[in-house]
């Protein structure tokens, strides 16, 4: 099947696709915004397509992923979770209670320190991942390879680990922080 003949095939589907993007989202505008990010999507992806099966189908279930990817994105932002009950138990080893209020703000003065003595090229990856940014994000803001980027977090905190091994609970191997554990991430 040629571009030309997948396109207009395409168009000629598209208009049984709104009513079913109207049921799914019970909007108007948001379901001429489905509808258009479906036909974008199934233009960009027409290689995908195998000749000789049912298109419709093919975009039906395009239009239902990329409406169930939108709505786990809008809750996923949206939910808000009750965790006080969680925060009564949180940090309540003897080893992070705090009865000196001095004593805070040296530690605080010491992560700092310990950051800001990062050269630049570890740092700033290191504190964008800190603040919520992933690994592929931040290869593309700063234009490295993601290898790179994987790296120079990790080297970042090996780093801050020494520096703050004063502050590993007793008895531990390496610094406890939540803030310099390995996460779990592609």
């Amino acid at each position: 099947m040629t571009s030309l003949e997948f396109t207009s095939q395409v168009q000629k589907i598209s208009s049984s696709l709104r009513p079913v993007a109207m049921n799914l989202t019970r909007d108007a505008d948001d379901a001429k915004d489905l509808v258009q990010e479906t036909l974008l999507k199934a233009l960009l992806n027409k290689d995908k397509f195998k000749a000789g099966t049912n298109l419709k189908a093919w975009l039906y279930t395009i239009m239902r992923n990329t409406f169930i990817n939108n709505y786990n994105k809008i809750t996923k932002r949206s939910s808000n979770i009750d965790s006080t009950e969680y925060f009564q138990y949180f940090n309540t080893d003897e080893n992070y209670i705090t009865h000196n209020g001095a004593t805070t703000d040296f530690v605080v003065r010491d992560i700092n320190e310990a950051i800001a003595s990062l050269g630049s090229d570890y740092r700033t990856p290191f504190m964008m991942y800190y603040i919520g940014y992933k690994y592929l994000e931040i290869a593309e803001k700063l234009q490295i390879p993601i290898g790179t980027v994987k790296n120079r977090i990790h080297i970042a905190r090996k780093d801050l680990k020494a520096a703050l091994h004063v502050y590993a609970p007793a008895g531990a191997d390496r610094a406890g922080a939540v803030l310099l554990d390995e996460p779990e991430q592609d």
